[in-house]
């Protein structure tokens, strides 16, 4: 026994209302708009690009990280020696033993001035030269300490650490290299991944941040998935299709193209700079679809079984692009059918 029921598409956007189950049930076709798809190719990008930079000149004797590793921020990543701030650590630690030594003299001096004041043996201003002598005295070993702490301080700055949490992209030093200061050591990418498209510039005016985009291939680690909004669908390996939000569109045109952000859930960072391909939203226009199981080959035609009073007859229709609307498969009918037929759907 055949049941047939009738339903009637909304001109909602991929509202398709499913009967419940038969051997066969119809529908009456209604133009419905579909969205008209550019694909373009994106690069995964980092957020920041941040330089981990030498803060002294010198030779790098240690190499901590590779490029692929993941760093936190304040790690170390390199350290650079300039033997030179060595030297000079040297050279002041025996500026203070001297100085100290005179300052000892030179307070053993002024105790025994104060005694022999206070018995009125030497004057007041003999007095007030040894109290002088040992003022000037502790002043040196102050500046030279601080002049010590400056350069310990320098030798210090020849740890290069990573100024914030990322991996590192590229390493263009190796140990033993002689580089200056504010050199480039490591480059992290931080901030996480994004994707960056550049558009041509004829269709600035139609992207608006928040569009919803297309991205076709495998751009997560994950096997399988579903996807809701819009545009609905299964992911599965590379023929997944994936949803990305335009998060940002820069003004700055160059070369005639329009650079843009899109936002990707689970996207994988595990190579920087790879291409993958987006559709974005350029346009729309009315369009009749019927689900996939309505159609049928014969010959090298496609046919699709319309309900006329109570016959049924095969025409010869030509399908377009397949679209996934709500988990169903259609097909858009370019010619063979026009708006309020009513088309039979077989099931097996």
């Amino acid at each position: 026994m055949r049941r047939t029921l009738l339903l009637t598409m909304m001109l909602l956007p991929g509202s398709i209302l499913v009967g419940h189950p038969a051997f066969s049930e119809t529908l009456t076709l209604t133009p419905q708009p579909l969205t008209e798809w550019k694909p373009v190719y994106a690069e995964i990008e980092p957020r920041d690009q941040v330089p981990a930079r030498a803060r002294i000149g010198g030779t790098i004797t240690t190499l901590d990280v590779t490029e692929g590793d993941l760093v936190e921020a304040g790690q170390r990543v390199a350290l650079i020696e300039d033997t030179k701030l060595l030297f000079q650590i040297e050279g002041l630690d025996a500026q203070l033993d001297a100085y100290n030594s005179q300052l000892e003299k030179a307070q053993d001096d002024l105790t025994r001035g104060e005694s022999l004041s206070e018995r009125g043996v030497i004057s007041t201003s003999s007095l007030q030269a040894l109290q002088t002598n040992v003022t000037v005295l502790e002043g040196q070993i102050t500046s030279l300490q601080a002049e010590r702490q400056v350069v310990s301080r320098q030798i210090e700055e020849g740890e290069v650490l990573a100024p914030e949490a990322g991996v590192v992209l590229d390493v263009p030093v190796s140990k033993g290299a002689v580089i200056m200061g504010g050199e480039q050591v490591a480059l992290i990418g931080a901030g996480g991944t994004f994707l960056r498209l550049g558009v041509s510039e004829r269709y600035a005016d139609r992207l608006s941040e928040g569009d919803t985009l297309q991205i076709l291939g495998q751009i997560s680690d994950q096997t399988s998935g579903q996807i809701s909004g819009p545009i609905s669908g299964q992911i599965s390996g590379a023929d997944g299709i994936a949803i990305g939000t335009l998060a940002k569109i820069y003004p700055l045109i160059q070369g005639g193209r329009v650079e843009a952000d899109v936002e990707v859930e689970g996207l994988d960072d595990r190579f920087i700079g790879r291409r993958v391909q987006v559709q974005l939203p350029v346009g729309s226009h009315e369009a009749l679809l019927v689900p996939q199981t309505a159609l049928s080959q014969s010959g090298g035609l496609d046919f699709v079984q319309v309900e006329i009073g109570d016959q049924r007859i095969e025409r010869v229709v030509v399908p377009g692009n397949e679209v996934m609307r709500e988990g169903v498969l259609n097909v858009e009918i370019l010619s063979g059918l026009s708006a309020g037929d009513v088309v039979v759907i077989d099931h097996e």
